[in-house]
């Protein structure tokens, strides 16, 4: 199945519907994705019989506008889970690969206020000059758990959909020097969509940690990146069953896998330099595509004004009195 969440021309009210071909049917008038998901398999499949058989509307894709899939995931977990990924960043970042890497997946927490739709323009974060885009999957939660098996956490995949996390460079290499972070440098979008698509549809193609399906993007017309969803190192089920280790995964919570290999500028210009793959800038147009997954379309526009925080205290501490 393949679902999305969408507005109409004539009501404003998001709600989950079921697309079929071309177009978009609903199964009820109020009903959310997360709502759907948080009944569980045997509804969501109950739904989409609705939506078939007796649909609240049925309206051309065309003429709706598609959100993300989960506009308020609870949490947003983004992983590094690309091995070629990690190794080029972290060299572009002038360090090298901490072993623990290849001991267990890691994560930072992002900001699910930040969760944007598929056709969303992003603007630059305020005070960067190094935007970049990462191009990414998702999972989304479906049944809530914790203390998953990596076999059991694969059972809690709701679907999948495309994810690129915005980053401002600059901003994230400055703030990570005092160890904590990232932060504000993939604080301004985080983009979703189009679709959800439920993990019976991606079968035909499983291959290695994920599935043989291509990722790209380009950038006015021109391809930055190419990966492959196969090249995973770590797979979902086993990003999830360590996201749900002393805690509660909930229904809508979203996974992402972090960046594939060559899936960024930060990536291209170590290896080719920035003039061949300049940083983003205002006007951009940046297309980012999953094989059977869809595509995100998005404009780049300026930053909000930087506001400066002015003196932090009046005096200059010693370096003993420092925090």
């Amino acid at each position: 199945m393949r679902w999305v969440t969408y507005r109409s021309a004539v009501d404003p009210t998001p709600r989950a519907g079921l697309l079929v071909g071309d177009t978009v049917r609903a199964p009820s008038a109020d009903a959310s994705l997360r709502d759907l998901l948080a009944e569980g398999q045997t509804s969501l499949s109950a739904a989409a019989r609705e939506a078939c058989g007796h649909p609240h509307e049925v309206l051309p894709l065309a003429q709706v506008q598609v959100l993300a899939p989960i506009p308020d995931p609870p949490s947003v977990r983004d992983f590094m889970a690309f091995e070629e990924h990690v190794v080029t960043s972290m060299g572009a970042l002038g360090t090298s690969v901490d072993p623990v890497w290849y001991d267990q997946p890691v994560f930072y927490f992002t900001n699910p206020a930040a969760v944007i739709g598929p056709t969303e323009d992003v603007a630059v974060s305020p005070g960067s000059t190094e935007f970049d885009y990462e191009l990414e999957i998702a999972a989304v939660i479906g049944r809530p758990g914790s203390n998953l098996t990596p076999e059991q956490a694969e059972e809690h995949i709701a679907g999948y959909t495309i994810l690129c996390d915005w980053s401002a460079r600059d901003l994230q290499a400055a703030e990570m020097r005092v160890g904590l972070g990232p932060a504000k440098g993939k604080d301004t979008a985080t983009s979703l969509g189009p679709y959800l698509i439920t993990p019976d549809e991606l079968d035909p193609y499983r291959s290695g940690n994920g599935y043989d399906l291509t990722m790209s993007v380009r950038v006015n017309g021109t391809t930055y990146s190419t990966g492959n969803w196969a090249d995973l190192y770590w797979s979902f089920p086993q990003m999830i069953s360590y996201a749900s280790r002393g805690t509660t995964l909930r229904t809508g919570d979203v996974i992402g896998s972090g960046t594939v290999g060559t899936g960024c500028i930060l990536e291209l210009s170590r290896v080719h330099g920035t003039n061949a793959y300049p940083w983003l800038r205002p006007g951009d147009q940046v297309e980012v595509v999953v094989e059977a997954l869809g595509a995100l379309h998005s404009t780049i526009r300026s930053a909000a004004v930087l506001h400066p925080l002015g003196a932090a205290l009046t005096t200059t501490p010693t370096q003993g009195e420092r925090p």
